[in-house]
């Protein structure tokens, strides 16, 4: 057994069997979870539904934070690799086209937005 998948014995107290695979697992499903909060803040801001570049990258993240867990933990799940495979490639596309879009816009001294949000 690797040391990735040995119980942490430091959270023992908690009751919980937690490895540093599962910590990192948990810890890309909350980075996933919680970008709908970081786009319901956006868009409420604005006043007009938006999703901001912060968004893109918590999905990014958390997607191969999971995805890790489930690839390389004596897990290996292969129901939780294709959950997260999808969605890492459209957060890492649609990153991509965000940032290209910017430095288009940029370039051609288009306007700045009205309630620009990062």
């Amino acid at each position: 057994m690797s040391a990735m998948d040995q119980e942490l014995v430091w959270l023992a107290w908690t009751g919980l069997h937690m490895t540093p695979w599962k910590l990192i697992g948990l810890t890309g499903a909350a980075l996933f979870g919680a970008r709908w909060l970081v786009q319901f803040v956006a868009s409420r801001r604005a006043r007009r539904p938006v999703i901001p570049r912060l968004f893109w990258y918590m999905s990014l993240a958390g997607s191969l934070m999971a995805l890790s867990y489930f690839i390389f933990s004596s897990k290996q799940d292969a129901v939780g690799v294709v959950q997260n495979l999808l969605p890492a490639f459209t957060a890492a596309y649609s990153l991509y086209l965000d940032i290209r879009h910017r430095r288009e816009q940029a370039a051609t001294g288009a306007d700045a937005p009205a309630h620009p949000v990062r």
